[in-house]
């Protein structure tokens, strides 16, 4: 087991370790190996905090192939004891949650942004025209990554108007159900406080396109300017960038904060259980849907089309809907293919080996 020390305890509880994780990893332990969490993840080496301290460690053993199985901030390390130079992650503790994209290539790779966090914060910035739809988006995805979304809205202080911030909340309140949505500012601390009780003691990942001010909150939440933030481009309201890795950073009220770069792109990779709970109330009228595969666009007896004629659920909202499902379902058919084309691969690989094997086999016997 883990050094029972208070100390060596103390360290890695800070970071949220505790008895499952603790129990996950026995038998690593048994074998004289250590634990730690994924603080940062670069060219191929990553930060690391141990009960000894931060290590500088090599990812060689746990960078696959597959996006998905890459280490990633946020991980449970199995380290090799000290000695080795370089020190070597030997491979990682199960995910209990993953936050996942698609990646923009052509592979239809899944691509993990974050790894066992509690809380998913979805930054949307009040300085520039609300987009909801892809405040969908990014809910989706944290619903099936298995984290809590909350909304904060920021830079709430560039609305003076109360009844015009009232309105804006509620959109996003329409577009949110089952989450939390805060105003904050880190200009005025209006709304911190709130925000600051509500990631103390998990893990929080802090998520949002570029200009979104994640790194002001950061550096708000943290206590110190431990993130480096550049003006935004008035002219469109998009940031620079600056943040260029994702780093977990421990908060003083407890617990830690993951602050991510700006994310340009946000598809989906299988998230269907995350888009129904998105939009959980077209979810509840197709229930009443006349059929049972109803497509929800000209079929007779369709209750989700009558609630847009009520004018009970908003065109736009139904649109949404039907642009997410479609896309997840390429995304996951362009998968699925792609898996089945690997298996295919290695069948031939083996039939190759195997029939290499048989005329070795027949070689010898002929000698």
């Amino acid at each position: 087991m883990l050094d029972s020390s208070s100390d060596a305890h103390g360290v890695l509880a800070s970071y949220g370790w505790d008895d499952d994780w603790d129990h996950a990893f026995a038998p690593y332990a048994a074998e004289g190996l250590l634990a730690g969490r994924v603080v940062r993840v670069d060219r191929g080496m990553c930060d690391v905090v141990t009960a000894d301290g931060t290590v500088r460690a090599d990812t060689a053993f746990v960078t696959p192939h597959d996006p998905l199985r890459v280490i990633c901030t946020g991980d449970w390390a199995v380290l090799e004891p000290p000695g080795g130079d370089p020190r070597y992650v030997r491979t990682y503790l199960p995910r209990r949650t993953a936050f996942v994209r698609s990646t923009s290539s052509k592979r239809s790779e899944g691509q993990i942004l974050a790894a066992n966090v509690d809380t998913a914060i979805i930054a949307v910035s009040l300085a520039v025209e609300l987009d909801l739809g892809r405040v969908e988006r990014f809910l989706a995805l944290a619903w099936e990554s298995g984290a809590t979304p909350v909304v904060a809205l920021t830079k709430c202080d560039l609305v003076p108007d109360a009844t015009g911030l009232g309105y804006l909340v509620s959109d996003v309140e329409a577009v949110a159900p089952g989450a939390q949505v805060l105003t904050v500012s880190s200009f005025t601390g209006e709304g911190m406080d709130v925000l600051a009780a509500v990631v103390a003691g998990g893990t929080s990942v802090l998520l949002g396109v570029s200009g979104a001010g994640k790194s002001t909150l950061a550096n708000a939440l943290v206590g110190e300017d431990s993130m480096l933030v550049e003006a935004v481009r008035d002219v469109d309201g998009k940031g620079r960038h600056t943040t260029t890795t994702r780093n977990l950073l421990p908060l003083p009220g407890g617990g830690v904060l993951m602050d991510t770069p700006g994310l340009r792109g946000v598809g989906m990779f299988d998230a269907t259980t995350g888009v129904n709970q998105v939009f959980s109330e077209i979810e509840a009228l197709a229930a009443d849907c006349r059929f049972h595969d109803c497509a929800h666009q000209a079929e007779p007896g369709c209750a989700v089309l009558a609630a847009v004629d009520e004018g009970t659920l908003a065109e736009r909202r139904l649109e949404s809907f039907r642009k997410l499902v479609r896309e997840n379902r390429y995304i996951v058919a362009k998968t699925d293919a792609r898996a089945r084309a690997e298996l295919r691969r290695e069948w031939r690989l083996r039939g190759a080996e195997g029939r290499a094997a048989m005329e070795a086999k027949r070689g010898r016997q002929g000698r």
